[in-house]
């Protein structure tokens, strides 16, 4: 369960550059949070760790073994990935659309250990009730519920999780990063979440990653060792106080902005 950049470079054509020379090595069980402002990187630095894209140069290994050495039904057995919500929908019921996460197991024939974990998902993240509603009449924070109980069912010890608090309200935002902490320390699973609300990575994370421009790490390692008022300013050009609550990093924003 480990998952290596070596000298990660990543653009998209036209000479612009996204990642540069990433190295990072993940590879013990626990929450890490990707934090960093808009356009730095951290979508395609995620997506580079389950091949959906490329790297310009350098590698990207899984357990020591360079991902472009595994066919696409090895990786999805060994990292689950679940994407931002998006505002795709499928005229199907909410349960269908979960059991499409169990597709690398069962090939479409569903049996009792599928609707199983169906439904134990499906009460974790509190949607039982829309189990048999059309996805397609969903709000945009059903729809991440939902994306998230796919995300479950496909039981790989790495999961990579694209905003996975976007469109929850606070209340859900912080049951997802609680069961996600827990799910990570149980399961004995790597959990690797971008987050844009840093007192949530503060909180929840047993490890963070900051990027900065032009698609650097700038800082990593725990809560403790990457929080500080110069990250904030330095990444995200605002000024802020940070103060201890029950033991974790507390970030308070302030309204001045560095130039």
């Amino acid at each position: 369960m480990e998952i290596e950049f070596q000298d990660v470079d990543f653009g998209y054509g036209h000479g612009k550059t996204i990642l540069h020379g990433i190295n990072l090595k993940l590879n013990r069980p626990g929450l890490v949070c990707i934090i960093g402002p808009n356009g730095v990187g951290k979508s395609t630095l995620v997506k580079c760790m389950n091949r959906l894209l490329k790297p310009s140069s350098g590698r990207v290994l899984l357990d020591g073994k360079d991902l472009g050495e595994y066919t696409s039904v090895e990786i999805a057995k060994a990292i689950g990935y679940v994407p931002p919500s998006t505002n795709d929908v499928f005229s199907m019921p909410v349960i269908d659309a979960i059991l499409i996460g169990r597709h690398n197991h069962s090939k479409w024939r569903t049996s009792k250990k599928d609707l199983d974990l169906v439904q134990k998902a499906m009460r974790i993240l509190d949607i039982e009730d829309l189990a048999m509603q059309g996805y397609n009449e969903l709000s945009a924070g059903q729809h991440q519920r939902v994306t998230l109980a796919r995300g479950l069912v496909q039981e790989t010890d790495i999961m990579i999780l694209d905003e996975p608090t976007a469109n929850l309200d606070v209340k859900h935002q912080i049951y997802v990063a609680q069961f996600l902490r827990e799910l990570a320390d149980q399961g004995q699973k790597l959990i690797i979440m971008i987050c844009h609300d840093l007192n949530i990575a503060a909180r929840y994370s047993t490890e963070v990653i900051a990027m900065a421009p032009p698609g650097v790490i700038y800082r990593k390692g725990t809560p403790e060792e990457v929080f500080s008022e110069d990250l904030v300013r330095d990444i995200y050009g605002i000024e802020c106080s940070i103060v201890e609550f029950e033991g974790k990093p507390n970030i308070l924003l302030k309204s001045e902005f560095t130039d």
